[in-house]
């Protein structure tokens, strides 16, 4: 079936029937050949953002709005662990408090195989 001839464009002298057998054939492609298109990741391929197992269970969250204003943070694990503090005095000793509790955390470090 052949495709209706489109009028040319304006200002544009018609073309000639071999211009319009160069035009319609199909372009060859050159290089090698590829199994899929680059970019699309496929069934087989590995996650770049893996799970490696680590989750977090421990959190320490301050907050320092501005100048003027009073500090406050808040001191949470998975080990049930849940503190807070208001006040830069305070702040500051629930820091040091939350960076000495990952020492004896039950949940970070395992009590199997220690003497008792």
């Amino acid at each position: 079936m052949n495709a209706p001839r489109s009028a040319p464009l304006e200002g544009q002298p018609p073309a000639s029937a071999e211009q319009a057998a160069e035009l319609a054939s199909p372009a060859v492609a050159v290089g090698d050949p590829k199994s899929a298109a680059e970019g699309v990741r496929t069934a087989l391929g590995t996650d770049p953002h893996g799970d490696d197992g680590r989750r977090p269970i421990a959190w320490l969250n301050i907050r320092a709005p501005g100048r003027g204003t009073i500090p406050t943070a808040t001191s949470w694990c998975a080990c049930g662990r849940d503190r807070s503090a208001v006040g830069i005095r305070r702040v500051h000793a629930l820091i040091a408090d939350h960076d000495s509790h990952r020492a004896t955390c039950p949940l970070r470090n395992s009590q199997e195989g220690r003497a008792a």
